[in-house]
Formats: C-alpha cells, sequence, structure tokens
C-alpha cells in the first residue's frame, strides 16, 4: 500500500487543536483483506483499459488503480 498521510484533528476543552500524522499503513492491520488482495493481484491492467478517458487538459485526475482499490 502506498503511504498516504492522513491528518486528524481533534479540539480540547482548553482551546487548543491536537494533530496527529498517521499513514494508511498505520491504520490498516496488517492480516487486514485489502493488504491480501493488494499483494495478489497486480493492479497495473487498469492503466491501459482507462487510458483513453483521461486528458491531459483540466484538473490533475486522481490515479484509477486508487479508485478501483
Amino acid at each position: 500500500m502506498q503511504g498516504v498521510i492522513a491528518m486528524m484533528s481533534k479540539n480540547n476543552t482548553n482551546g487548543r487543536n491536537q494533530f496527529a500524522m498517521l499513514t494508511i499503513d498505520d491504520l490498516v492491520s496488517q492480516d487486514h483483506l485489502v493488504r491480501k488482495i493488494d499483494a495478489a493481484l497486480d493492479f497495473e491492467f487498469i492503466y491501459p483499459i482507462v487510458e483513453a478517458t483521461y486528458s491531459d487538459l483540466g484538473r490533475p485526475s486522481i490515479d484509477p488503480v486508487i479508485l478501483i482499490k
């Protein structure tokens, strides 16, 4: 899995904010089904299938493999 960083915040009653830097790897246990699927399947086959639907114009696209996963 890619090391995507998520930032979670929590408001305290004393008026200060607390932030914790987490990665997706920290949140998903090592024996989770999604890790087994990620290890067993090569998702590279998706790129040629969707290549014609993406444009160089406009906003940056979301990686199609991430959308499928």
